[in-house]
């Protein structure tokens, strides 16, 4: 009986910091938004990098962002492998590369809506 104890008063440290870890990153997203999106916006256009180098290159908007998405999911890809070499990335980088991550879904996200509702 007292190993369950443990295991459950385990469990809620866990579910405890698992939704620290998601609160933390939902404000970490809204920041990086608000801050890097004016960064990149040019003529109040938030997709303007990725309509430029959809002119420059000839794919879709969308296309574009999953060339720059590509750099950090290969980066991860890159973590996990020294994960299982012992090599620890730590936490800044784990954070770093996700948090792009989402905000390119995110961006994403938008375009595809503003597709939608355009057709």
């Amino acid at each position: 009986m007292r190993n369950k104890g443990v295991l459950d008063n385990l469990k809620n440290d866990r579910e405890i910091e698992f939704d620290n870890i998601i609160e933390n990153t939902i404000k970490e997203l809204k920041d990086l938004l608000l801050i890097k999106g004016k960064e990149y916006r040019r003529n109040n256009n938030p997709y303007h990098n990725f309509e430029i180098g959809s002119i420059m290159n000839g794919n879709t908007r969308e296309e574009v962002l999953q060339g720059f998405l590509l750099k950090h999911i290969i980066s991860i890809n890159d973590m996990r492998e020294d994960l299982k070499k012992g090599i620890n990335p730590g936490i800044n980088k784990v954070d770093e590369k996700y948090n792009d991550i989402l905000i390119y879904f995110m961006i994403e996200k938008a375009m595809m809506i503003e597709n939608c509702n355009m057709k």
